[in-house]
């Protein structure tokens, strides 16, 4: 993403995982929240990686906020080991990533997924709220016609953006309503959007840093 982008290999419950984290080039002014952001990236088999632009933009919207921003290959994708496991060793993986990259618990942490990557989130939220302070959640295009994807605990609604394209034709909007509706969890609709929000990129990254930047 920068030339600060940082390489590394992380343990995985089942060897390798590839990982990018970058970092802010200043620290957060004074009364701001220095969080580490956790970005899980779309469908593993439809070339989902972590170089998904969606997944980029979402990563750079955190570190302009001041925030450290980790993206990594589920398994089996790139130098990750592995193969796929239809979001359950994904799950596992995106837990393990938070454990090596945030282990101290009093480490706020920001969870966001793109398509494939929000059913992992909200699955790794279920597990991780008991013990961790999640300080922002970011669900882009929301995979839920594919998924089951866990409601958000109503708790944790205000720390929460959904955003969808009003155009996806991969996952419809009318499918993320339905989810989003018993939950009275709010979603931003982007008028014309589709799934990869094509020309609409800085709008999103926009959106996201209005997010973390909001109380």
């Amino acid at each position: 993403m920068n030339t600060a982008t940082e390489r590394i290999t992380l343990n995985g419950p089942v060897g390798a995982i590839e990982a990018l984290i970058d970092r802010p080039a200043h620290s957060p002014a004074k009364g701001q929240v220095c969080c580490v952001a956790v970005v899980a990236h779309p469908h593993p088999l439809f070339a989902g990686t972590m170089d998904n632009k969606v997944v980029q933009t979402v990563a750079r919207a955190c570190v302009t906020a001041g925030h450290v921003a980790v993206r990594f290959n589920f398994r089996g994708v790139g130098a990750s080991a592995g193969v796929y496991d239809a979001a359950k060793g994904e799950t596992d993986d995106f837990l393990a990533v938070v454990s090596q990259i945030a282990p101290d618990p009093a480490t706020p942490l920001i969870l966001a997924g793109f398509s494939f990557g929000t059913v992992v989130v909200s699955r790794a939220i279920a597990q991780l709220q008991a013990n961790r302070v999640i300080h922002k959640i970011a669900l882009v295009g929301t995979a839920v016609s594919r998924f089951e994807v866990a409601p958000i605990p109503p708790e944790l609604h205000a720390r929460t953006l959904v955003l969808h394209g009003e155009h996806d034709d991969t996952v419809p909007l009318a499918d993320v309503m339905s989810w989003a509706r018993p939950q009275q969890l709010p979603v931003t609709v982007f008028p014309a959007g589709a799934h990869f929000f094509h020309g609409q990129l800085p709008l999103l990254k926009e959106w996201v840093l209005r997010h973390l930047s909001s109380a």
